[in-house]
């Protein structure tokens, strides 16, 4: 059974923008479940998104906040390629993962996987980054589930990166206050565990 979060979750159109001032679609979902945010903070969603939480919530009809953003067509990211010089921070701004490339090479959106979220234009240094009408097709309900899940994917995966880093650093600061047989005995030890050679 979905609970409330989820039903209001599946109401907004996960661009995962963050023009609500919520790390993403789900964490405003959570605070409007329970009344920690009205339903006016969505710029992506319009006023047809906020039609369809005060419907679900019974709540009345609001207008835009216009602290948030305003509803404009949502538009599609797309990289000039030649002028990219390849830094990577569009790659880390990009909430769904729809950026691909790599350091001192030349990216490239994946437009089917773009949500419109437009963070990738401020991150770019050289402004290489484009912005165009999304297609009508990427505007339903299945292109807004599979967002969902490049979000919760792409979490996941810094929440783990974040959690190594911790370890590392624990891990160096304990060896740090060995001597050091005990600390290149307990670095072999860290490596035989995680299976290296």
């Amino acid at each position: 059974m979905p609970t409330l979060a989820d039903r209001i979750d599946a109401v907004l159109p996960q661009t995962q923008c963050e023009q609500c001032g919520f790390h993403g679609c789900r964490p405003y979902a959570e605070a409007i479940a329970m009344g920690a945010a009205p339903i006016n903070r969505c710029p992506p969603g319009g006023s047809a998104g906020i039609q369809a939480l005060s419907t679900l919530l019974g709540q009345p009809v609001l207008a835009l906040d216009p602290t948030h953003g305003v509803e404009k067509p949502r538009l599609l990211a797309r990289i000039v390629e030649a002028d990219c010089i390849g830094c990577t921070k569009c790659i880390g701004a990009c909430p769904v993962d729809a950026i691909v490339g790599s350091g001192k090479l030349m990216h490239t959106v994946i437009a089917d996987a773009c949500t419109g979220c437009e963070l990738c234009v401020p991150a770019c240094p050289v402004d290489c980054i484009v912005l165009e009408p999304m297609p009508a097709t990427q505007l339903d309900i299945e292109h807004a589930d599979r967002a969902r899940a490049h979000f919760s994917r792409r979490e996941s995966r810094l929440a783990s990166l974040r959690q190594a880093h911790e370890r590392d650093l624990a891990n160096r600061k304990t060896t740090a206050a060995m001597n050091p047989v005990e600390a290149a005995m307990a670095r072999a030890r860290a490596r035989k565990q995680e299976g290296s050679p």
